[in-house]
């Protein structure tokens, strides 16, 4: 009971800082938010193909929120596994060279990690995951994490 009121408390601290943007009135985006899919290699006891959708946002000067969501494909004993995810990340800065903070959650596992990015379309990141529970078939998935990711912004215009 005790990871899972963790997890709350993450969430909400990051809907929290979403309304605190919304009310502020800081968009730096007609719509204030820049949407796009993203391709990610990651390793975490086993290889992942990642794939998802994401929604960054500014909450702050120079300060940017993303949510992800999408699913993690591995294989294992001739047969595809898909695993849900919902991810949070804060970019504290807007440089060049983007570190990030970030906390992925599957029904199996949470993840909280750090990184880098070139603004937001390449990223490197490792953590390390905690396993909630195993799935049926594949085994916990838990321990050191490394990802590799591409993003593709569809609504950003300069």
């Amino acid at each position: 009971m005790r990871r899972y009121t963790g997890i709350l408390m993450v969430i909400f601290l990051f809907v929290s800082a979403f309304a605190q943007a919304q009310i502020l009135g800081k968009k730096i985006y007609p719509s204030g938010w820049v949407l796009g899919p993203t391709v990610a290699y990651q390793y975490q006891t086993k290889s992942f193909l990642k794939a998802s959708f994401w929604g960054l946002t500014e909450v702050g000067y120079a300060d940017y929120i993303k949510i992800d969501a999408g699913a993690n494909f591995t294989w294992h004993d001739s047969k595809t596994h898909v695993i849900p995810e919902l991810s949070v990340t804060y970019y504290p800065s807007t440089v060049l060279i983007w570190p990030f903070v970030e906390a992925e959650v599957t029904p199996y596992t949470v993840t909280p990690k750090v990184g880098v990015g070139i603004f937001n379309l390449f990223e490197l990141g490792f953590g390390y995951g905690w396993s909630l529970q195993e799935k049926k078939r594949l085994g916990a998935i838990k321990g050191f994490n490394f990802s590799v990711a591409l993003s593709l912004p569809l609504n950003f215009n300069l």
